[in-house]
């Protein structure tokens, strides 16, 4: 068997690239920015207003002029000029009027009659005017590529006129369920079968990866998995398997995909639950082959396919997420384990996981109850509580 280490290696080895693609600026949303958004102006692009008040020369001031005659109203997207002793009264956002270099709030100003009367002793050059440029020069890099785009990267992109933004393109996937035994979610299941569930376990991750992925199902039949897996080699770049890959008769598996030509770069992991998990490659083309037991299947997904979609997308493999135990645990021996918890957070900003109760790796339903799978080393056979582990969550919190 593979250590959990070494599968971990074997699988970030055989990332790659699966190019890059224009999107509208509108369903970029999500997804990984393939070259550097840069300013096509100054920053702000004129010398703006920070707060409502009146525009004078600190000029004037410092003649010891203190009143200040009201010449007029700038708001924004308008300008004005000023003259010597005069004042105009401006509104947040809009352009320093011209011939003018201090703004002073209404709140330092008593105004009667047309007139500005300052109430302070004291002003600074370009006080409460946020000064053209001083955010980014134009030219200057606004968002670096292979960052990910959420809405203020989308808000600065259409800021300087993106309409289109050029991504990494996701990689194609399907994804095979496998065994007699399933039958459609929409099926009403006889006593011996149950609705294949981690078709669509798998979907809903990819989707919050961005990845859209198609899915099937094949008989345990040896020419019908072949010619299946021989169609999802050709029209995809990543094929995933539930079921089959174990050591029973109709484990068919790992033998269609070497038919295939498709190369073992191991199978089995110490691990508890997702020990039969399989990894190969074909090519440009990759295939993980899951346990088909519901939290096998989802914790290896989470464990190993997420991490390596996200260096395929040039992004960090593994979130650092470490949780302390709240309370004493005692993990499967001699395998790395992974436990299902609950997170919570006490008063300190301490983040504490909960261990969450199961009847193993076929009780899929347990999942709603945990946000994360926390591993434990083979070499840990008593966990104590506040004892510090690598959480990988499915759930945000």
């Amino acid at each position: 068997m593979t250590t959990v280490k070494e599968a971990t290696r074997i699988i970030l080895e055989n990332t790659m690239s699966f190019g890059k693609e224009l999107v509208s600026v509108h369903e970029s949303l999500g997804r990984i920015l393939a070259k550097d958004i840069l300013a096509d102006t100054d920053l702000p692009p004129f010398n703006r207003v920070m707060m409502d008040g009146i525009a004078i020369r600190k000029e004037d001031f410092d003649k010891g002029h203190r009143t200040f005659a009201l010449v007029g109203m700038q708001r924004a997207g308008e300008q004005t000029l000023s003259l010597s002793n005069t004042a105009i009264e401006v509104m947040t956002g809009a352009v320093l009027p011209l011939n003018t270099d201090v703004i002073v709030p209404y709140e330092q100003i008593e105004i009667t009659d047309g007139v500005a009367v300052l109430q302070i002793e004291e002003v600074k050059h370009f006080q409460n005017v946020h000064a053209q440029g001083l955010d980014k020069k134009k030219g200057d890099v606004l968002v670096k590529e292979f960052t990910k785009l959420s809405a203020a990267e989308i808000g600065v992109a259409v800021s300087v006129g993106c309409v289109e933004l050029e991504v990494l393109k996701v990689p194609r996937i399907h994804i095979f369920s496998t065994g007699d035994e399933l039958v459609e979610v929409n099926e009403q299941p006889l006593p011996h079968q149950i609705r294949r569930s981690n078709v669509y376990a798998l979907q809903q991750l990819l989707k919050a990866q961005n990845i859209a992925a198609t899915q099937s199902h094949v008989n345990d039949e040896y020419n019908a998995i072949l010619t299946a897996l021989q169609k999802g080699l050709v029209e995809n770049d990543i094929v995933l398997l539930t079921g089959g890959v174990s050591k029973g008769k109709y484990d068919l598996i790992p033998k269609a995909l070497e038919e295939c030509g498709v190369q073992q770069l191991f199978h089995r992991i110490e691990q508890r639950p997702g020990k039969p998990m399989w990894f190969g490659k074909r090519g440009d083309k990759v295939v993980f082959a899951f346990p088909g037991n519901p939290v096998s299947t989802f914790m290896c997904a989470i464990r190993y396919l997420i991490p390596y979609l996200r260096k395929c997308l040039n992004q960090s493999s593994f979130e650092e997420v470490y949780l302390k135990l709240a309370e004493d645990f005692k993990p499967h021996p001699s395998l790395t384990f992974f436990a299902q918890v609950k997170l919570h957070y006490d008063k300190d900003g301490n983040a504490w996981a909960t261990p969450v109760g199961g009847n193993g790796s076929g009780d899929f339903s347990n999942l709603v109850y945990g946000d994360a799978f926390l591993e434990i080393p083979a070499s840990d056979t008593t966990c104590l509580k506040g004892s510090v582990y690598k959480a990988f969550r499915y759930r945000e919190f």
